[in-house]
Order: structure tokens, then C-alpha cells, then sequence
């Protein structure tokens, strides 16, 4: 490899037009082609951006959310689809490659929704869906767990591009595995978290994080979390004033790019809405391997090895059983041959 790019990526930090998609993948082309005319070259949405976050899991009990459960399957998306193409046009439009959280509605059943990652290449291609492995915790009351038939690098105009969604990104073996296809640059989108427990400081989580997977993997790591809006907080809140006070919670949000070193190329933002921008040399990641290759030289494969199981889970595998073949006239006195 003789070419190492150099480019300006965008960290969006932002709130989506909450559970309205074709609104909100209006706002994200819009972005695109903002973040394009300051030099972008790779764009990275927060978490199920398209069209928000089900807030209500860690607000309310179940039964008193499930109807909200089905507003967001309503506000959900197919893919590919209408607002997919939405994003795909602006992402060709402005020659960008584009990662993008978003709810994916299941076609095997109704009501299935994923929490997926799309990755979007400059010619408007659909390059890459990758559905989270896990929800986290309140979480699994919403989304369908993935597989790791989605957790797949890509080779881009920007180099080798993995992407995780949040919580993901503490799963030392998905991190792994990204590294061992020889990710370069790494796309991780969260959205802001301020319903967590009381001790929990969302912003400082998402930088740990980041640092430790650009740091362990030599590599580049663009974040990019939500906001938090007032009509996410009616939505969520309703008339309980605690857990609106709660919603508004200050250090819940965090975006930036982090360097091989582990440390933010420039300054990160907090909590508010904005893009950071920083550039990007994939030549940076080569002398920081010299010292710790923990998918070369600083490894044992002898002793560890990680075993990634890449088939797709699918609810039904059909397995077609020959036919007996019949020997002669069947009669009462005998077995039915034919099963």
C-alpha cells in the first residue's frame, strides 16, 4: 500500500427531526452537503439518527412504553428505500462517503426493528449495513439483535472503514475483528445519554472508549453522538418533572476524531448541536505499530485467536429431505415406505 490519504472528516453532532424520517434524512442531506463544502471527504451521523431514539425503554415500565414502541416501528425504515435514496443522492451528490445510524425495520417479520449502521460510498452506493450485535440494556425492549455477518471493514476512497454503535465499542472482540480485517479508520456513533445512572458522565464514557480503540489499534476513530431536544424530553418525560430534569442532564453528549496516539486530533465538542472537523493522515498509523501491532508482531495467534462466525442469522433454513423411493406396491401389512 503506497498511498496513505490525507482527509478532512466530519463529526456530526446533532438531534434528528425526532421520529419524523423523511424530515430527518432532509436534515442529514443537508448536513452532508454543509460538512462537503467545508472539505469533508467522510461524514459520520450519530446513533439510529434516522429518526431517533427510543428514550421511553429507561423512562417508563414496559407496558406504559409499548405504544411508543409502535410509533418508532412507524418512523422506522426500510432499507434499501425512499430515505435510504435520500441519503444515497447527497452522499453522490457531493462525492462524501457517509456513515449513518439508523432504525431498520425487518422484512421477515413485523414489528422486527434493528438499530443498524449504514456506511454510503461517494458514487451513492449502499457500501455497508452493519446491525448491532447487542442492545444495551433497556435497549433490548426495542431492537433485534444482528450478526457477524455485518461486521465487516470496508475498503473506501478513505481508507479501511469499520463501524460499531455505541455500546459496541467496549466489545474488545468486535473491535478485534475489525482491526484483524485492517481497519484504518473507525466510525463510532452513540447518541447522548443523560437518563443513564447518576454516576455515569456519558461525554467521558464516549472519550474513553474512542481513546482506547484509536490507542490499541493504532487507528483514526470519528464519534459522533446526538443531542437531546426539548420534544424528546415531552416524549420520554411526559408530565414527570424529575425525568425531565434528568433529560437535560449536562455532559451526556460527546463528538470528535481521535488520533493513533489516542489523543482528540483537535478539541471535542459537548453536548451541544455543531460539526468537528479535523484532518485526517493515515501515514500516522504506521510508526505507532512498531511499538504495539496487536494484529501482527504483538500478538500470539499461537495462544489467543479469535474465531467470527461471518453467516447470517435467518429464523427459517430450509432443508430439502429426499424422497423414499418406493420398492414395490405398498400394502396394508407393511410399512408406508414413503415416511
Amino acid at each position: 500500500m503506497d498511498d496513505f490519504p490525507c482527509f478532512t472528516a466530519a463529526a456530526v453532532q446533532a438531534a434528528p427531526v425526532y421520529l419524523d424520517p423523511a424530515a430527518t434524512a432532509a436534515k442529514a442531506a443537508s448536513i452532508i452537503h454543509e460538512a462537503a463544502g467545508r472539505g469533508a471527504e467522510l461524514v459520520v451521523f450519530p446513533e439510529v439518527f434516522v429518526a431517533g431514539y427510543p428514550y421511553w425503554n429507561w423512562t417508563m415500565n414496559p407496558v406504559a412504553g409499548s405504544p411508543l414502541y409502535e410509533r418508532l416501528y412507524r418512523a422506522s425504515i426500510d432499507v434499501p428505500g425512499p430515505h435510504v435514496d435520500t441519503l444515497r443522492a447527497a452522499a453522490a451528490a457531493t462525492g462524501t462517503t457517509v456513515v449513518i445510524g439508523v432504525n431498520e425495520r425487518g422484512r421477515h417479520s413485523l414489528g422486527v426493528l434493528y438499530n443498524t449502521v449504514l456506511t454510503i460510498g461517494p458514487d451513492g452506493s449502499l457500501i455497508g449495513r452493519h446491525r448491532k450485535l447487542v442492545p444495551t440494556w433497556a435497549e433490548k425492549l426495542t431492537w433485534t439483535p444482528g450478526d457477524g455477518s455485518t461486521v465487516v471493514v470496508h475498503r473506501t476512497p478513505i481508507g479501511p472503514l469499520g463501524v460499531l454503535a455505541c455500546g459496541e465499542n467496549t466489545n474488545t472482540l468486535a473491535r478485534f475483528s475489525l482491526l484483524a480485517q485492517g481497519e484504518l479508520v473507525h466510525a463510532a456513533n452513540y447518541i447522548a445519554l443523560p437518563v443513564a445512572p447518576a454516576d455515569y458522565d456519558m461525554a467521558q464514557a464516549i472519550a474513553i472508549r474512542t481513546a482506547a480503540h484509536a490507542f490499541e489499534g493504532k487507528v483514526f476513530s470519528v464519534v459522533a453522538c446526538s443531542t437531546i431536544t426539548e420534544e424528546m424530553i415531552e416524549v420520554a418525560a411526559g408530565d414527570d418533572a424529575e425525568t425531565a430534569r434528568r433529560m437535560r442532564r449536562p455532559n451526556s453528549a460527546l463528538s470528535g476524531i481521535f488520533g493513533p496516539d489516542g489523543n482528540p486530533v483537535t478539541e471535542p465538542l459537548v453536548d451541544d448541536e455543531g460539526i468537528v472537523y479535523a484532518e485526517i493522515d493515515l501515514a500516522r498509523c504506521i510508526q505507532p505499530k512498531q511499538m504495539h501491532d496487536i494484529i501482527g508482531h504483538y500478538n500470539r495467534f499461537d495462544v489467543f485467536r479469535l474465531h467470527h462466525n461471518t453467516s447470517p442469522t435467518t429464523p427459517l433454513v430450509h432443508e430439502p429431505v429426499p424422497p423414499v423411493p418406493l420398492q414395490g406396491p405398498w400394502t396394508p401389512d407393511e410399512p408406508d415406505r414413503t415416511g
